[in-house]
């Protein structure tokens, strides 16, 4: 079965989960159109910040947790049940459609994904396959089991950005500099062109997989593209993000782009295709709105560490946020980046509860 072929059953499961989830506050808020609140997650939410995610994980390696439905159904509804958020977002890593492919990888406790045998060549390419649904079958049975269980909250789905996994692949794991990753772009721009719309294959058929399978919107993670100036983004990056988010399209699910220290490229990320353009800490929203444009909303775009602030101040930057969101046309609270591992997961309840109480309509 193709990753363009849409059997029966996965599209009753999706017009199911569309119709439970339509009017949440969290898909209107992607919409732009008016909420009864401003809705609320969190990214990396269902994570080692709670202790019952590093219980449920204990003895079982990263990737192995990702690929068994069970767990990956628990995981994603732990801070749901305990935060009272607004969407839940589907427990995965951004290499697992490429472990799925077959690449020899893993997840290092403390360093982050290896790639035992980076791309580099032209010849590399041939082991960039593209995903079949066949490939990641855990993936469309943990869906469905969190729709079920979800009921009216929606499911985000989840994939990293074909500029982040080639960073992870071309340089064989996590970068401060990206000097290979960007050596390859400049000197051989061809053979990074190929790289990407590979990528951006694999990741438009993982995303299809979650969104067939119920998942009402979707986010592109594009983890390390702040590293590259806006020029750069449009002639290198921007083709392959748009290309998954132009595969998506026809689904009608919100399609929404993050990435960190993307200040200058936030016009560029709602180019590229996006309805919700993720904002980190670092530009107040609504400079960010001037820099995205219209017809976009906003997520973000709380600095997590303001979290490990007394109650009174982590309250007080939320309600600067909330401040500078005011006028925008749609606006999804969330933090600039992802939930710091010692958060005290208390702390986030409270802010849910917070936002919710304060933008109450």
């Amino acid at each position: 079965m193709s990753a363009n072929e849409r059997p029966s059953g996965q599209q009753q499961t999706g017009r199911t989960a569309a119709s439970a989830t339509a009017d949440s506050a969290f898909l209107r808020a992607c919409r732009r159109e008016p909420v009864s609140h401003t809705p609320v997650w969190f990214m990396r939410q269902a994570g080692r910040s709670l202790p019952e995610y590093r219980k449920v994980r204990e003895g079982i390696a990263m990737l192995d947790s990702c690929t068994r439905p069970d767990l990956v159904t628990e995981i994603t509804l732990q801070p749901v049940r305990r935060h009272h958020v607004d969407a839940a977002i589907y427990y995965s890593d951004i290499v697992v459609p490429l472990k799925a492919i077959g690449l020899d990888l893993d997840i290092k406790p403390g360093v982050g994904p290896v790639v035992e045998n980076p791309v580099r060549t032209r010849a590399d390419l041939d082991r960039l396959r593209p995903l079949d649904p066949d490939d990641v079958t855990y993936v469309t049975e943990a869906v469905g089991m969190l729709v079920g269980e979800l009921g009216a909250t929606p499911l985000i789905g989840f994939a990293g950005a074909p500029f982040t996994l080639a960073s992870y692949l071309v340089e064989g794991g996590p970068s401060r500099n990206h000097e290979r990753t960007k050596a390859l772009m400049y000197g051989d721009p061809e053979l990074w062109a190929d790289l990407l719309d590979r990528l951006a294959d694999i990741t438009a058929a993982f995303l299809k997989v979650q969104i067939e399978a119920g998942a009402s919107a979707v986010q592109l993670f594009d983890s390390w593209v702040g590293a590259l100036a806006p020029a750069d983004y449009r002639a290198h990056v921007m083709p392959a993000s748009a290309k998954v988010f132009d595969a998506v399209a026809g689904y009608g699910v919100p399609r929404i782009h993050f990435g960190v220290g993307t200040g200058e490229l936030l016009g560029l990320l709602g180019e590229a295709g996006a309805d919700v353009v993720g904002v980190d800490w670092r530009v107040p929203l609504d400079e960010a709105a001037r820099r995205v444009g219209p017809g976009k909303a906003l997520q973000g775009n709380l600095d997590p560490a303001v979290l490990f602030a007394p109650r009174q101040a982590a309250e007080a930057k939320a309600r600067e946020v909330l401040d500078t969101a005011r006028d925008l046309e749609g606006h999804i609270f969330n933090l600039g980046h992802g939930v710091l591992p010692t958060t005290d997961p208390d702390a986030l309840t409270r802010l849910v509860e917070y936002v919710h109480t304060q933008t109450a309509r």
